[in-house]
């Protein structure tokens, strides 16, 4: 995949126009409403309905958003099968014998289980929204309307460049291993991906370096200037997210107590 297909679908999808401070506040929002919520349900319908709004109102491409979210939601998963069979409570719903042992799960941790992985459903879908359909310069633009110190906003530009600088580097001397067979068999595996390690951490510092000459050659003074348009909010974009987050705060509380099990 590539390093810079967050940036290419910020810039290029439906909702890029869309005010920037008006998102931010539904994916945080929603992010909230899923971590806060005692119950699967709620998570789960902002996990679909964000998704949907991503994919159908953003025009975000369906196999992209879904090669990224799988990500998050396998990891998600493998920590739920843990919880599952390690988290005690309830009656007991299936019995495994592995190596001489018996796990057995309950209701209690599958409920729990089902609980984890519905909140980072809901959390990933809301916060794919915002990465997915707001370029990184309008939200260093919201950051700095919200009067956030200037040094935090600075900062933050330079760590997210370093970053996609990074993964390039690894890229490329990844690419280079592979055309020399550098991941053929174990012992070549471990030899080259501690070269990679290596390598990597000297061409990040170089190119680390350059940026800054760059920067100094285009007479940086330690600012960086906020060159991101100003946004209106409509109202009928206003409307509709506050009347989906007061929908998601009602469900929050009317399905507090439902389980699965």
């Amino acid at each position: 995949m590539d390093e810079h297909i967050l940036d290419d679908l910020a810039l290029n999808n439906a909702l890029s126009g869309t005010n920037s401070h008006l998102k931010l506040l539904l994916g945080i929002s929603s992010i909230l409403i899923c971590v806060f919520s005692p119950s699967f349900f709620t998570p789960l319908v902002v996990g679909i309905s964000m998704a949907a709004v991503t994919v159908g109102l953003a025009k975000i491409p369906l196999r992209e958003y879904i090669t990224l979210l799988m990500i998050p939601v396998t990891f998600a998963a493998s920590g739920a099968i843990v919880i599952l069979f390690l988290t005690g409570g309830g009656d007991p719903i299936l019995s495994l014998s592995l190596f001489g042992a018996t796990l057995t799960a309950t209701t209690g941790g599958a409920n729990l289980s089902l609980l984890v992985l519905s909140r980072t459903f809901g959390g990933m879908s809301a916060l794919f929204f915002i990465a997915l359909s707001t370029p990184m310069i309008q939200i260093f633009t919201v950051f700095h309307d919200l009067k956030f110190p200037r040094e935090f906003i600075d900062l933050s530009m330079m760590v997210y460049r370093l970053i996609f600088i990074f993964i390039g580097e690894a890229i490329a001397i990844h690419n280079a291993q592979v055309m020399r067979n550098g991941y053929n068999g174990l012992k070549n595996s471990v030899h080259a991906l501690s070269m990679l390690c290596g390598a990597l951490f000297i061409k990040a510092w170089v190119r680390g370096e350059e940026m800054l000459i760059a920067m100094d050659s285009r007479c940086y003074d330690g600012k960086f200037e906020q060159c991101g348009a100003k946004q209106t909010i409509g109202i009928l974009p206003a409307a509709a997210t506050g009347a989906y987050l007061c929908g998601c705060s009602v469900l929050a509380v009317v399905f507090s107590g439902i389980t699965l099990f």
